[in-house]
């Protein structure tokens, strides 16, 4: 019997003000093994893009997918999040048999999926994915720094900081904001 083609799948981004979703689908080579995998919030910035690299080169196959701050708002970050990962299993060169979810929900897929918890410490694609994901927004983030440099975005990277929200107050919301997010509610209100 052949070994099953197994795809980890994360997301990032689910918390941050502005700025789409991203989510990573990744197929790992038991042949090029790639050490130090992690939760990509356990690792540095520097680490998380040296990993990066390497899945890239050494993976079966991978993709990065996103939702926008547009589709966040009309259908919720949740289900946002989820559309990121169906899309980036759909992404993969290489249909996997079966698809591992860090999280306790799954998208929808044309495969068996299984959510796993704390999945990105314990399963090593969906660690993979983990990084690619997280990357992969960062990337996006400090791109759209250079078009709105006055939100500090490179810093925070969307995130609720109080920086950011002091920034939020007084700039004013951009397109970028997910206007359904609360403190974006507020300062479209003249409430924050």
């Amino acid at each position: 019997m052949t070994a099953l083609c197994v795809c980890g799948v994360d997301e990032a981004g689910r918390g941050p003000l502005a700025g789409p979703v991203f989510a990573a689908a990744v197929i790992l080579d038991p042949q090029r093994p790639i050490d130090g995998l992690a939760d990509s919030k356990k690792l540095s910035e520097k680490r998380r893009i040296f990993l990066a690299g390497l899945i890239r080169e050494r993976a079966l196959s991978w993709s990065i997918a996103s939702a926008s701050a547009e589709e966040i708002d009309a259908i919720n970050i949740l289900q946002a999040s989820l559309l990121a990962m169906r899309r980036a299993v759909e992404g993969l060169s290489i249909a996997p048999d079966k698809a591992l979810i860090d999280g306790n929900r799954c998208p929808v897929l044309a495969m068996p999926a299984h959510p796993i918890i704390g999945g990105d410490a314990s399963e090593p694609s969906i660690s993979a994915a983990s990084i690619l994901a997280k990357t992969a927004r960062d990337a996006e983030m400090l791109r759209l720094h250079t078009i709105y440099p006055q939100y500090g975005l490179d810093r925070h990277k969307g995130y609720p900081t109080a920086a950011h929200i002091d920034l939020l107050r007084r700039h004013g919301v951009c397109e970028i904001y997910r206007r359904s997010f609360a403190p974006v509610r507020a300062a479209l209100a003249g409430k924050l």
